[in-house]
């Protein structure tokens, strides 16, 4: 009886080999789940930026709609959200962005701009340089802007 006993306990638990079993089963799984989950971040910091940009150029709109110009080189993207010395204060509505902050990339990077010029064929540019923060680059790393 006491024998009996011995060898239930003993089989109640997990072998060894059935551990190395099930931690590979999870490796396995963690493997082929973690690129789509990976893909689909990137792929919502792109959505994000878009969005980021669109909300800029909306914002810039309305600049130019209450001041009657674009924000210069020098003012850059700050006009948006603090008044230029050289906009008088009744012209200014500002700050044009939600939350009284200019937002960020989907890496978290300030957007550039470019203000209208011959170059730009008389059009602004927002731009964010893609997940490795350079200019040119192609998939995640392309750079996006409001004219593409």
């Amino acid at each position: 009886m006491e024998s009996n006993r011995i060898t239930r306990a003993s089989r109640a638990g997990f072998t060894l080999f059935e551990m190395i079993i099930v931690v590979a089963i999870l490796g396995l799984l963690v493997a082929l789940v973690a690129p789509r989950l990976t893909g689909n971040l990137e792929k919502s910091k792109i959505t994000t930026t878009k969005t980021q940009i669109a909300n800029l150029s909306t914002s810039i709109e309305q600049f130019y709609l209450e001041v009657g110009r674009y924000p210069s080189s020098e003012e850059g993207l700050t006009a948006l959200i603090e008044r230029p010395q050289s906009v008088p204060e009744e012209k200014w509505n500002g700050p044009y962005t939600e939350k009284d902050v200019l937002p960020r990339d989907g890496w978290d990077r300030p957007f550039e701009y470019d203000p209208p010029d011959d170059e730009n064929n008389n059009r602004y540019v927002i731009r964010s340089l893609g997940a490795d923060g350079r200019a040119g680059g192609e998939k995640t790393d392309a750079d996006l802007t409001n004219r593409t």
